[in-house]
């Protein structure tokens, strides 16, 4: 089992995902099928102390899917697009 140990590292630091509101909800809201809303998702986001951080790590991670940080997986591409360009 020795050879196994540092294989699984925690991601950075998480703690931040305790403070997410949107552990407390229903996660059905912030995966919604395509072409559902978003609204309520992004309702709950605009009230969460750690917006910032859940949306850094979407970016960081390259997250695909659900409303990460108050966005969609589209409006997060082309977030990340203006960030590239000024860079």
């Amino acid at each position: 089992m020795d050879e196994l140990w540092g294989l699984f590292r925690p991601d950075g630091d998480v703690s931040w995902q305790h403070k997410a509101l949107c552990s407390q909800t229903d996660p059905e809201a912030f995966f919604p099928e395509k072409g559902g809303s978003t609204r309520d998702a992004k309702r709950v986001c605009a009230k969460c102390e750690v917006r910032e951080e859940c949306l850094a790590w979407a970016l960081e991670h390259d997250e695909r899917f659900g409303i990460w940080g108050g966005m969609s997986e589209r409006e997060r591409r082309r977030y990340k697009r203006g960030l590239d360009r000024r860079a």
